[in-house]
């Protein structure tokens, strides 16, 4: 489904349902380097339970226009105003890394929205090394490489997702290398590089904790080398939140895909307490 947010292009896949705006809605946000994509099959089981989904593309990224988002702040507006071209009142959060970033900042500036937040493969702060970000500039498609392998907690994959004959770490670096080729960053910078200091200049998290009304649950993968579990205790406590860890790396819907879908259920089952 194409909207038009802040006067541009933006997509967002539906699940394979057409998007009715009366049943409860959940807003899908990639990661860094990522799009609508990693979230096909969560969205198409909630589309086909009776949940108006809305798997986004954030500006430059896939099928929506730039340009990049100047911040994690900025990105959280543009996503309050998808929801607002949708049609869409109040809606659950489900992230992943950045996307988990932008998704509490969407649950802090607007607590009267969001009724659950599904944050996966999270961290705050979520630094970036500068090696990264040196070679992410520098050399694109190596950084790339080396995300890609830090994100999986094992090259011998278990052929589960989603099938005989897929290659999880091949899909991933594909993916990367064509959102790579489609967008463009801020400043002259590569798109690879814009996302992850993005992530890194994120400054506002515990502030942004302290607004957020609604239930919120981490979903961890317990061998992250990406954003390690052990990075989120001061604002899983800020969060009050629940935590469900899986075994797992950073890229846990290709790696667990049913542990994500099930916790991801459980979140947002989850009910909000009254003010």
């Amino acid at each position: 489904m194409e909207l038009i947010v802040q006067g541009r292009k933006a997509y967002a896949y539906t699940g394979g349902k057409p998007f009715d705006a009366s049943l409860p809605c959940v807003i899908f946000l990639h990661g860094a380097m990522n799009d609508h994509s990693v979230w096909n099959l969560l969205a198409r089981w909630f589309a086909h339970h009776g949940h108006a989904v809305l798997a986004v593309d954030q500006p430059a990224h896939g099928r929506s226009e730039g340009p990049a988002a100047a911040s994690v702040e900025s990105l959280a507006d543009w996503a309050l105003a998808l929801l607002d071209a949708a049609g869409v009142q109040r809606a659950a959060v489900v992230g992943h890394s950045m996307g988990t970033l932008i998704g509490l900042e969407m649950a802090a500036r607007a607590p009267d929205r969001i009724t659950q937040l599904a944050m996966i493969g999270t961290a705050y702060p979520m630094k970036v090394s500068d090696a990264l970000l040196g070679t992410a500039r520098e050399q694109p498609l190596r950084a790339i490489d080396l995300v890609n392998s830090l994100s999986h907690a094992s090259i011998a994959t278990k052929p589960s997702f989603p099938g005989p004959g897929m290659w999880v770490h091949g899909g991933a670096r594909a993916l990367m290398r064509r959102v790579l080729a489609g967008g463009s960053g801020l400043e002259g910078r590569n798109l690879f590089e814009h996302d992850f200091r993005l992530c890194d200049a994120y400054a506002n998290g515990l502030q942004a904790a302290a607004e957020v009304r609604c239930p919120v649950t981490l979903v961890l993968g317990a061998r992250d080398q990406m954003t390690s579990p052990k990075a989120t205790r001061e604002l899983a406590t800020a969060l009050r939140a629940q935590i469900l860890t899986l075994p797992a790396g950073h890229s846990l819907m290709t790696e667990v895909p049913d542990g994500v879908l099930n916790a991801v259920r459980q979140a947002l089952a989850r009910a909000q307490e009254p003010a």
